[in-house]
């Protein structure tokens, strides 16, 4: 477990994860957005061909999470599915361990603009948002304020220049009322938090980039961040 500091939105102490999720401990929860299942084969089928890995490297890494915090609920933060015919094109030996992660604990999908239909082959109760305590948890932010809000959708990421380097790395964004998760998803990409599409969401300077490294999270002020 990382050791960041807890984000603290309405009152809920927050662990970000260097993995690309955060987890709610006092409610024993994983939270996870942008999964986008068989993003690679709906690029292959457009002839863009990328290696057909995605979805078995993000079930494994996801995997991992739940083997090693045995969450009670698990919210996926739509987008889990990159297009309504996702789950036909995944392989038998992906379908099986995503059956097996939804059986793990009690999992909950977000719809999301990438897949507003219910999973079919996968257990798993299905929101359009849902509450838990002082928290709300959708998968497209709104317009500030929006107090206690836990969205995806954007895929944030943030650059910072550190001795003259210069890194780009997933993040979380939070103005300490709402937090924005970066894409689990293998192939997801990313938006630099300082790109216009914040500024609803967002005050200008007040807020921070949690940047994942490899092992640990490291929350950066707005000002310190470059653009893209």
């Amino acid at each position: 477990m990382s050791e960041t500091p807890p984000l603290r939105i309405a009152g809920a102490a927050l662990t970000v994860l260097p993995e690309g999720a955060i987890w709610w401990e006092a409610e024993r929860m994983l939270i996870v957005a942008d999964l986008h299942f068989e993003k690679g084969s709906s690029f292959a089928a457009k002839g863009l061909v990328l290696p057909p890995y995605d979805t078995r490297a993000t079930i494994n890494r996801l995997a991992a999470l739940v083997t090693r915090l045995k969450p009670a609920r698990l919210v996926a933060l739509g987008d889990s599915f990159h297009d309504r015919a996702a789950e036909s094109r995944m392989t038998e030996g992906d379908q099986a361990a995503l059956v097996a992660l939804t059986h793990a604990t009690d999992w909950i999908w977000i719809t999301g603009n990438h897949d507003p239909v219910p999973p079919r082959l996968f257990s798993g109760a299905v929101h359009e948002e849902l509450t838990v305590g002082p928290l709300t948890f959708r998968h497209e932010p709104q317009l500030a304020p929006a107090a206690g809000e836990i969205a995806g959708h954007l895929h944030p990421v943030a650059a910072v220049r550190v001795r003259g380097r210069r890194l780009r790395r997933r993040c979380v964004v939070s103005d300490s009322t709402r937090a924005i998760l970066p894409a689990f998803g293998a192939y997801a990409g990313g938006l630099n938090v300082l790109d216009e599409a914040y500024r609803p969401l967002l005050p200008a300077t007040g807020f921070h980039a949690w940047m994942m490294g490899p092992r640990k999270v490291t929350p950066v002020a707005a000002v310190r961040l470059e653009g893209d």
